[in-house]
């Protein structure tokens, strides 16, 4: 009965490595997590009890067991994520890779326990030390996981650093099976095993070392994307505050040439010359400048609202803003400004696809309960919708939209939504920003 339990006590391994790599997802499962824990901790156990059993009657090597069960753990778990395969594949094969240095711990350690072993699982007292390694380093990675590597998968700003890091923990993992014995009973020649144990120990410290320099590159290039998005945005306050500047010079001008005006209409009018009159009125009326200005009282979301409104009025396009914000937000304000710019942005590719005759844009945006701010974009699109699962996919690549998954977890961060909607030709985006509690 021992023996039979062996292979199943090793593969328990499998309930540390799944919460570990659900730990940084948090805000990206399809399920809310009691009910995604009720469905695969059973799953698991089945897993590991049928992988156990079916290992101990196919006494094969550890790898053609290992690799279709984490194959089948891997499936599930990428069907049970709401984000990129990229990133999903990524953090389990990441998870993959410190667990795989464990075991070649927990290999050498039962070949000291457990020397006369031939049976390819490792012992029960390995076992229990293979978990108890697992479970230690699940509760030493809980905060980076839940923190540092959190954010990271939440910041979609360079999605392309996630394209390259799988090769990393493969690298890791192909290393420790090459370096497994082949014949364990030379193991006690010489200082095989310290040698062995100590170079098992600098592939976890160098794979663990590589995760840190990842992260820190990734946070870089995320930060400095975000500073380069808020000098866009101010970029656009800037545009904004010449375009107020100049509309007050122009007005100041206007107002000193308003008794040349009067003078001309009058001296018009006398002479009976209306054609003449109604034309001197139609140039007047043409050269006062055209601005939008004071869309809200947020001077972030007024310049970039007044830019878009620059830009629909270019194109021809019918908008109507009804912005109805204080001068501080309750929501951080660059997450306000990447929803609105991300929204405003899709609503004028969308128009410029659609006939002239139905474009259209309304944007709405107001605080509710002095905690949240909700606002509401429609806009008319003429072309085919692509959607996925009830998700919509951009029109540009493969998958869902970069801004849209952008707004979407912007939204969901501290508690809010985004719904995206598609009917009749009109496409409306609602979205619920909620303050940092």
């Amino acid at each position: 009965m021992t023996e039979l339990l062996q292979p199943v006590i090793e593969l328990l391994i499998f309930i540390p490595g799944m919460l570990l790599a659900y730990l940084p997802m948090k805000q990206n499962l399809r399920l809310r997590p009691g009910r995604l824990a009720a469905a695969m901790v059973p799953f698991i156990l089945l897993l590991c009890l049928g992988g156990g059993l079916l290992w101990h009657s196919l006494p094969v090597k550890a790898k053609w067991i290992y690799l279709p069960a984490a194959a089948i753990a891997g499936l599930v778990y990428i069907r049970t994520l709401q984000i990129s395969l990229w990133k999903s594949v990524s953090v389990f094969l990441a998870v993959c890779g410190v667990f795989s240095c464990l075991g070649s711990l927990a290999k050498i350690l039962d070949f000291i326990l457990r020397p006369e072993n031939t049976a390819p699982w490792i012992s029960t007292e390995a076992g229990l030390l293979y978990n108890l390694f697992c479970w230690a380093f699940v509760f030493l990675a809980w905060y980076p996981a839940t923190h540092a590597a959190r954010s990271l998968l939440e910041d979609d700003a360079f999605a392309q650093t996630w394209f390259v890091f799988w090769i990393l923990p493969i690298l890791f993992i192909a290393l420790n099976l090459f370096i497994t014995p082949i014949h364990p009973e030379l193991m006690n020649q010489g200082r095989i095993i310290q040698i062995y144990i100590v170079v098992i120990l600098a592939l976890l410290f160098l794979l663990l070392m590589f995760y840190f320099m990842f992260y820190l590159m990734a946070a870089s290039l995320n930060r400095n994307h975000r500073l380069r998005q808020e000098n866009q945005f101010l970029s656009m306050q800037q545009m904004q505050y010449d375009s107020l500047r100049s509309a007050i010079a122009e007005t100041r001008e206007a107002r000193h040439d308003m008794r040349h005006h009067f003078d001309t209409l009058m001296s018009l009018a006398q002479k009976g010359e209306w054609e003449k009159l109604e034309s001197y009125l139609a140039d007047a009326r043409g050269a006062i400048p055209a601005s939008e200005l004071n869309l809200c009282e947020n001077a972030a979301a007024d310049g970039i609202a007044s830019h878009y409104a620059l830009l629909y009025r270019k194109y021809g396009i019918p908008f109507s803003f009804a912005l109805d914000l204080p001068a501080i937000l309750p929501v951080p304000e660059i997450d306000f400004c990447v929803v609105l710019s991300n929204l405003l942005e899709n609503a004028l590719e969308a128009s410029l696809n659609t006939d002239s005759s139905r474009q259209q844009i309304k944007i709405q945006a107001y605080l509710h309960s002095g905690c949240m701010i909700l606002l509401t974009v429609e806009n008319a699109f003429d072309r085919c919708v692509k959607e996925k699962n009830g998700v919509f996919q951009s029109s540009k690549r493969k998958g869902e939209g970069t801004g849209i998954q952008s707004i979407r977890r912007i939204a969901e961060k501290n508690g809010g939504y985004s719904r995206f909607f598609y009917e009749n030709g009109m496409f409306r985006a609602n979205v619920m920003l909620r303050a940092e509690s």
